[in-house]
């Protein structure tokens, strides 16, 4: 497989990449065609862009590249609280330059790719023809969401068994998707986080919730400095990413050319590129976008100036804009220099990283000994509800099972104080996290204790118990680049 590492003194990245040319690598893309760079959905990797790579609208008119993001997929880094988006965009131009990649369109899905597709337009504009963005997350993240994804991590990461990872899974891909009753979708969905983000690999999930919660909007600057052609491709129905903060960013890219245009797609909820239909439409639009781009060609022509020095001309320009000089000094060769995470927050999510790290290797792995999943979700043995019908309509319930299930629900309740109800049912759904919220919740995550988490799942429920822990032992570290 293709990897381009990224060496640095604090910093080792290595990413991985696919592109649909014969040999899977840059060197046999066909000249006379333009390229495009796809940066997959949070959560998912470059596999998950297989409707786009077998489109033949796409792949026989256009050199197609696809990155693992760092923390995602194959690609391998070390643990870091400097990871933001900024970093993410620093390891594409990098990688863009070392592989002599010509300037190319870019498609970015999600909240994460989104954000670093921005970032990368703002300080590498050269390397981006036109840039077209699905699924436009808010600024910050909406309070339930925030909420959601707090109690989902905990759950996620100290799951004790199968049926407990398989009902976390399962709740993030409703969750995500607003798919309830698709069944494949689940089996594939669970499958491959069991594969690449179970228990024993829960750092990678931290390192990701972290750049979602705590992401910030870019400034006016930044904003005025995007002038490439813009396409905006929305879900009407996202829940997660509601279809005004798309028009809200429509608003800021001011200097676009012919204007920042917007399509909805009827409908759709979220995940535009992995259901058949609607990622259908996304490629339908998406062509259309580019054929009215000038047409461009594919030449390997070796650059004129060095990574390190086009990187350093990027941290002049990123100091100027968030208005802090002494990243214009920081080291050109590494991506995190890139990073805009404020030392408070830093901090916290360094102890956050210390805490999951903990007992890392007495984590639980849903693999078989052959590293594949041992059953797909649909096949798990379902307990009687009466809430979940047959395939023909029909619902029963085991009246054994179910006072069983509810003796042990009293008597859980009674050996614990009464706990307020989860910011999911109390926020409003509408107003964003705030720099408040976001630290608590930082806050919270570290005095999370998982020997209080009850081992028996109720099916069906979403509980989470915290605790007052004891503090961390001094000198506990992840790896010794984490902080100098």
């Amino acid at each position: 497989m293709p990897y381009i590492d990224i060496p640095s003194k604090d910093d080792y990245v290595s990413l991985w990449y696919t592109t649909n040319s014969i040999s899977g690598n840059v060197g046999a893309f066909d000249p006379q065609l333009p390229t495009c760079i796809l940066l997959h959905p949070t959560f998912l990797d470059s596999t998950w862009l297989i409707r786009h790579f077998d489109d033949p609208r796409l792949t026989q008119d256009y050199n197609l590249i696809a990155f693992d993001q760092r923390t995602s997929g194959v690609s391998r880094c070390r643990p870091s609280p400097w990871h933001d988006s900024y970093v993410d965009a620093a390891d594409i131009a990098m990688a863009c330059q070392a592989l002599l990649l010509p300037p190319a369109h870019v498609m970015a899905f999600e909240c994460i790719s989104v954000n670093t597709a921005l970032r990368l337009t703002t300080l590498w504009p050269e390397q981006v023809l036109s840039l077209t963005l699905c699924d436009v997350p808010p600024p910050t993240e909406l309070q339930w969401v925030f909420h959601a994804y707090d109690e989902l991590l905990q759950l996620w990461c100290y799951a004790p068994d199968l049926d407990s990872f398989e009902l976390a899974g399962n709740e993030v891909v409703t969750f995500t998707t607003g798919e309830t009753d698709n069944l494949d979708l689940q089996d594939d969905l669970i499958a491959f986080w069991e594969k690449y983000y179970p228990p024993t690999k829960r750092l990678k999930i931290v390192e990701l919730v972290n750049i979602m919660m705590n992401r910030t909007l870019l400034t006016s600057k930044e904003f005025a400095n995007i002038t490439c052609p813009i396409l905006i491709i929305q879900g009407e129905s996202s829940p997660v990413a509601p279809l005004k903060y798309a028009e809200k960013l429509q608003q800021h890219l001011i200097n676009a050319k012919d204007g920042c245009r917007l399509y909805v797609v009827k409908g759709a909820k979220a995940c535009l590129n992995i259901l058949p239909g609607s990622a259908s439409i996304v490629n339908k639009v998406f062509t259309k976008f580019l054929a009215q781009q000038p047409r461009t060609r594919s030449d390997i022509i070796p650059a004129t100036m060095s990574i390190h020095e086009r990187s350093k001309i990027a941290l002049s320009k990123l100091a100027e804009f968030v208005g802090d000089p002494s990243i214009a000094r920081r080291d050109p060769r590494s991506p995190l220099s890139f990073s805009c995470v404020k030392p408070d927050v830093a901090k916290s999510q360094l102890q956050n990283l210390q805490f999951y790290a903990k007992d890392l290797h007495n984590a639980y792995c849903p693999l078989g000994r052959d590293g594949r999943p041992m059953r797909k979700y649909s096949e798990r043995k379902k307990q009687a509800h009466w809430f979940q019908g047959d395939m023909h309509g029909n619902s029963y319930i085991d009246t054994a099972e179910l006072k069983a299930a509810h003796k042990a629900y009293k008597s859980s309740k009674s050996a614990q104080p009464e706990l307020p109800k989860a910011g999911a049912l109390t926020a409003d759904k509408e107003s964003l996290v705030t720099d408040e919220v976001a630290q608590d919740g930082r806050m919270r995550r570290t005095t999370f204790n998982a020997s209080s988490v009850d081992k028996h799942v109720v099916k069906g429920t979403m509980q989470k118990v915290v605790t007052q822990s004891s503090q961390l032992p001094k000198g506990f570290g992840i790896t010794k680049a984490i902080f100098p």
